[in-house]
C-alpha cells in the first residue's frame, strides 16, 4: 500500500495541508519527498501512540490526531492507541458525589469508583477515539485490558506515606490499582493484521477476575515492549523535556536514557514529566527503539516527529 494508491496520495498530501497548483505548475512536494525514507523505513512496524492531555479534550485536537493515527495505518505501519481519562474521570466522580484522592499522582480506587471508571475510560473515551478513527477512514475497534485477557495485572502495594512535618511514615492501601504482569499480544496481531487500529482502555485483569486500575503511560510502555514496537509516542500538553520549562525554544530533542539520572538531578525533569520519562526509558530497555514525548495541541505533532528529520518533540533513545 506504499504510494500505489493515488487516492491515498492526494488523503497523504492533504493531511499535511499540501497545496496542490495547476498540474502546469510544480507544486512543493519537499515535506513529502522528505517523508519517504521514513515512511520506507518504519514500514509493517508496530507504533504505539499514548493518547493524552489536550489530544483528548479537545474535539478539534483529537480528530487531527485520530487522522493522523489514520494516516500511519494507510502508509503500511501497524499504529496501536492507548488513552487515559485521568480529568474526565475526576469530572464524572465529582458529579456523582464524590471526591477524588491521590496518592504520588495515583488514585484510591475503591469499587464504586472503579466502575465510574470503568464508565468513563471504556463507555464514553474509548468510543469516541474509535469514532474518530472511524470517521476519518480507518477500521478501529475499542477494547479493554479485561477483553479477552488482554492485560493481566496485580494489585499495587500499599504505599508508604512520610509526613514531612513529623517524619511519621503511614501505608496506604490503594484499593483496585493495578501494576501490568503480561500482555496477550495474540488479540492484538489478531487485529492489526487485519487491518484493525486497536484503541485500549487501561483497565487490568487481577486475580479472581477482579478489575484494576492501570496508569495509561505505564500500561503503554508495557504493550510497546510486549508487542516489540518501533516507537512508543506519548501525547501530551507540553513540547517536550525543557531545559527552562518557561521557554519553548530549550526544547532538548535527544536525550539518551543514560543521560536522564543527571537532568532528574539537576531538577530539569521533574513532577509528572518523571513517571512519563520512566516509562520510556522501561520501555527502550525492553527492545522498543525510541520513545517520543510529543505536545498534543500542535496539529499533525505525530506526522511531523515521524516524517521529518528534525521532528518536534523529545526523542528518548538507548
Amino acid at each position: 500500500m506504499l504510494f500505489y494508491d493515488n487516492q491515498f496520495l492526494i488523503i497523504f498530501l492533504n493531511s499535511l495541508n499540501f497545496r496542490f497548483i495547476d498540474s502546469d505548475y510544480m507544486y512543493d512536494v519537499n515535506i513529502l519527498v522528505e517523508a519517504l525514507p521514513y515512511i520506507k523505513k518504519f514500514h509493517g512496524k508496530t507504533i504505539l501512540i499514548k493518547y493524552g492531555g489536550h489530544a483528548m479534550i479537545n474535539e478539534e485536537a483529537m480528530a487531527s490526531t485520530a487522522r493522523d493515527t489514520v494516516l500511519l495505518k494507510y502508509v503500511g505501519m501497524d499504529p496501536i492507541v492507548v488513552h487515559g481519562g485521568g480529568p474526565e474521570i475526576s469530572r464524572s466522580m465529582k458529579k456523582l458525589g464524590k471526591k477524588a484522592e491521590f496518592v504520588e499522582g495515583l488514585r484510591i480506587t475503591d469499587e464504586e469508583t472503579m466502575e465510574i471508571i470503568k464508565m468513563v475510560l471504556v463507555g464514553k473515551i474509548s468510543t469516541n477515539i474509535v469514532s474518530q478513527i472511524n470517521l476519518h477512514g480507518g477500521k478501529s475497534i475499542g477494547i479493554s485490558g479485561k477483553d479477552s485477557e488482554l492485560i493481566h495485572a496485580k494489585k499495587s502495594p500499599k504505599k508508604v506515606i512520610i509526613n514531612k512535618t513529623t517524619g511519621e511514615s503511614k501505608e496506604v492501601d490503594l484499593g483496585f490499582v493495578g501494576e501490568v504482569t503480561c500482555i496477550n499480544n495474540d488479540i492484538l496481531e489478531m487485529f492489526t493484521s487485519n487491518g484493525y487500529i486497536p484503541v485500549i482502555a487501561p483497565i487490568g485483569l487481577g486475580e479472581n477476575g477482579t478489575t484494576l486500575n492501570l496508569n495509561a503511560d505505564t500500561a503503554a510502555g508495557e504493550i510497546a515492549d510486549s508487542m516489540g514496537a518501533e516507537k512508543l509516542i506519548i501525547l501530551t500538553d507540553v513540547p517536550g523535556v525543557l531545559r527552562d520549562p518557561n521557554d519553548p525554544s530549550t526544547l532538548i530533542q535527544r536525550i539518551h536514557i543514560d543521560e536522564i539520572p543527571g537532568l532528574i538531578e539537576e531538577g530539569i525533569i521533574t513532577g509528572g514529566m518523571i513517571p512519563k520519562i520512566e516509562t520510556c526509558v522501561n520501555a527502550i530497555k525492553g527492545g522498543v527503539k525510541s520513545a517520543h514525548i510529543l505536545d498534543g495541541r500542535i496539529p499533525h505533532s505525530i506526522l511531523l516527529e515521524i516524517f521529518t528529520k528534525g521532528g518536534i518533540g523529545t526523542m528518548i533513545y538507548g
